[in-house]
C-alpha cells in the first residue's frame, strides 16, 4: 500500500482552467458534497496548489488499487513519516479511518455526521456560469438554457454533451436510481408523489414500493432530486424538480420550454436557500419577502391581470406587496389595484441582489 500512496504523493496535480466559485475551502477540517460533476475535484485541487507540494497528499478513493484494511495500517504512519500536513481524499469512503492531522478534506456526494467545517457545492447558478463563458454577450442565456450549471459542460463538444452526462449519470447511480431520474425528467414541474412514480415505473421493470421509496429518498438527499411543498400544507404533494435543465435534455426527448423555464427559475431559488412554496395558480410564494413569482417566459399584460385577478383573495390575505413575472426578454411594471406586478427578464431577475 505505501507504493500506491507513494505515487499519489509524487503526483503533480493538475486543475487547469479552474474558476473562482462562490465556496472556498479555508484551514479547517472541511467536507465537500454535491452530485458527481458539481466541481469538488476541481475546488479541492485549487485549494492543494496553493500550497508546497511536499506538505500534501491526495488520492481518489475510487481507485480499485486501494485496499481498505492495508490503507487504514499505513496511510498514518505514512503522513507522519513524510511530514504531510493536509490530507485530501476525494470521493471518501467511510470505512477509511480518519486520525489527527493538521487538515483533512474530504468529497462526498452526501453530507456525513463528521465534525467538519461543511459545503455544500450546488451546480453552477447563472451568475457563476457567466464566469465560464469565453464571453458575455447575448447569446449567454441561450447557452445558459442549453448547458445547464454543470462546470466539465463548457469543455465538451455540442455534439458529445448528452451522452457524456448519461456516462456520468450511469456512473454515479444505480440503474434503478437511473430510470426514478429518467422518469422524473418527463414530470418536472407536476406534483408527483412516490406512489405516482412507483405507477409509472412497475410497468417497466420489476421493483417493489419500498425499494423504489428508498432509492428515490437517496437521490433527494444527494440533491438529483428537489421539491417544493405546498404553503401551509406540509402533508400535500410536492411538486418535482430536477437540480439541473441539462439532465432533462440528456435523459428525454420531450420537450417543453414552460416547465424547464420554471425549473430553471426554482434552481435559482434554490441555490440562494430562499424559502419559498407553491400554491394554487403560484408557481413560488416567498413568505418573508411578501412575494409571489410567476415563471412565465412569453407573458404578456393581458393574461398575467387575469391570473392576478384569480389569486387576489390570496394576496390580501397573505399581505403579498408584489408579483414578479420572471420573463425570456419582457420587462414592465403594472399597475394593479391589490398588488404590484413587475416583469422581469431572467437574466436582470437571476444577477438581481434580491434573487
Amino acid at each position: 500500500m505505501n507504493t500506491l500512496l507513494d505515487e499519489y504523493y509524487r503526483y503533480d496535480l493538475h486543475n487547469a482552467g479552474f474558476i473562482e466559485r462562490k465556496h472556498s475551502i479555508g484551514e479547517e477540517n472541511t467536507l465537500i458534497y454535491g452530485i458527481a460533476q458539481s466541481g469538488k475535484t476541481s475546488l479541492i485541487k485549487s485549494y492543494l496548489l496553493s500550497h508546497k507540494k511536499s506538505t500534501y497528499l491526495y488520492f481518489d478513493c475510487r481507485d480499485c488499487r486501494l485496499d481498505i484494511n492495508e490503507l487504514n495500517g499505513s496511510l498514518k504512519t505514512f503522513c507522519r513519516d513524510n511530514k504531510i500536513s493536509i490530507l485530501a481524499l476525494d470521493n471518501y469512503n467511510e470505512s477509511i479511518e480518519l486520525f489527527e492531522l493538521d487538515q483533512i478534506i474530504l468529497s462526498s456526494e452526501e453530507a456525513l455526521e463528521l465534525p467538519f467545517h461543511t459545503i455544500r457545492l450546488e451546480l453552477l447558478d447563472y451568475e457563476e456560469f457567466l464566469a465560464f463563458e469565453s464571453k458575455f454577450d447575448s447569446t449567454a442565456l441561450n447557452h445558459f438554457f442549453q448547458l445547464g450549471g454543470f462546470p466539465a459542460m463548457h469543455k465538451i463538444a455540442s455534439e458529445d454533451r448528452v451522452l457524456y452526462l448519461q456516462n456520468i449519470l450511469n456512473r454515479a447511480l444505480e440503474p434503478i436510481e437511473f430510470s426514478i431520474l429518467s422518469q422524473a425528467s418527463k414530470m418536472v414541474t407536476q406534483k408527483v408523489s412516490a406512489f405516482n412514480l412507483y405507477e409509472r415505473l412497475k410497468g417497466e421493470r420489476k421493483i417493489s414500493k419500498d425499494k423504489l421509496y428508498l432509492h428515490l429518498q437517496s437521490l433527494f438527499d444527494r440533491g438529483y432530486l428537489k421539491s417544493l411543498g405546498k404553503f401551509n400544507h406540509p402533508s400535500a404533494v410536492k411538486k418535482l424538480y430536477l437540480c439541473d435543465i441539462a439532465i432533462k435534455h440528456a435523459l428525454v426527448l420531450q420537450k417543453h420550454f414552460g416547465r424547464i423555464f420554471e425549473n430553471l427559475v426554482f434552481s435559482e431559488l434554490d441555490k440562494r436557500h430562499v424559502e419559498c412554496y407553491y400554491d394554487e395558480g403560484i408557481d413560488f410564494y416567498l413568505p418573508q419577502r411578501g412575494q409571489i413569482i410567476i415563471a412565465s417566459p412569453f407573458a404578456n399584460e393581458h393574461a398575467l391581470f387575469k391570473k392576478v385577478e384569480a389569486l387576489e383573495a390570496f394576496i390580501v390575505s397573505n399581505r403579498v406587496r408584489e408579483v414578479i413575472v420572471v420573463t425570456m426578454n419582457l420587462e414592465s411594471t403594472l399597475s394593479h389595484p391589490v398588488s404590484r406586478i413587475e416583469m422581469i427578464p431572467f437574466e436582470r431577475w437571476a444577477l438581481g441582489d434580491d434573487t
